[in-house]
């Protein structure tokens, strides 16, 4: 599938999307891991203040789960929510890209889908990634430059020992915020079904290539226990140097 440019418009607005009704059973802890604290406040709150100072924003969605009332015990949020988070991550940004089209967004204007656990994300990098792509046929993502030598595991009775090392030269460990236009977007996730783990790989399954923006390796998706020990001094030390 091709986008031809006569159909690219140049009125579209720009909408953040956060899927935040995952567990983040990974992280070791009872409590969802975006709402544990890092710095002094729920992690997803780090993850949306960034985005509150990107003025070219039209409106940010955060996507709960049903049941969820964390966002009830903020006053006045700059954002809305919605709880129709899914099973799966694709299943939750179908639902919020429903979400936002009820709320007055055009299937040509372009969302950014963001992970509410990449904390570390700034307002530079989210402009970063608009001014990259919207003038852009397809789209894109921010992306970091594989660093480090990669080694593929052996399989059956070589499990845990390297069978190989994969040339890294043209790796890239993709990142969010994704953007892509609303239609497509969903047109995307309906071919890929709900097994995609983000965006970009969606618009693949339609024969699309998102455009890659190198972004940082500070942006990293807090998974593991030891990764918000990681994230805190960074917050703490942009804090400082505020």
């Amino acid at each position: 599938m091709t986008t031809s440019r006569a159909n690219i418009r140049s009125d579209a607005r720009f909408f953040a999307l956060i899927p935040c009704a995952g567990q983040g059973s990974r992280a070791g802890a009872p409590l969802a891991k975006q709402y544990q604290v890092i710095a002094g406040q729920a992690m997803v709150l780090h993850t949306l203040a960034a985005f509150q100072d990107v003025p070219d924003l039209s409106l940010t969605l955060v996507v709960v789960a049903s049941g969820d009332h964390f966002f009830d015990q903020l006053p006045d949020p700059s954002f809305d929510v919605a709880a129709c988070g899914g099973g799966s991550r694709a299943e939750s940004v179908r639902n919020g890209l429903d979400a936002l089209l009820r709320a007055g967004a055009e299937r040509h204007d372009w969302v950014l889908v963001h992970d509410a656990a990449r904390c570390l994300i700034t307002a530079a990098q989210i402009r970063q990634l608009i001014e990259a792509c919207e003038h852009d046929e397809v789209g894109g993502l921010l992306a970091h430059k594989l660093p480090d030598t990669l080694k593929r595991e052996g399989t059956v009775d070589r499990q845990g020992r390297v069978a190989a090392t994969l040339d890294r030269s043209d790796k890239w460990l993709a990142q969010t915020p994704q953007m892509f236009r609303i239609g497509t977007l969903m047109q995307a996730l309906e071919v890929a079904g709900g097994a995609v783990t983000d965006e970009s790989s969606a618009m693949e399954a339609l024969g699309l290539a998102p455009k890659l923006v190198a972004g940082s390796a500070q942006n990293f998706k807090v998974t593991y226990p030891e990764d918000f020990a990681l994230a805190e001094a960074i917050l703490l030390n942009r804090r400082r140097a505020g």
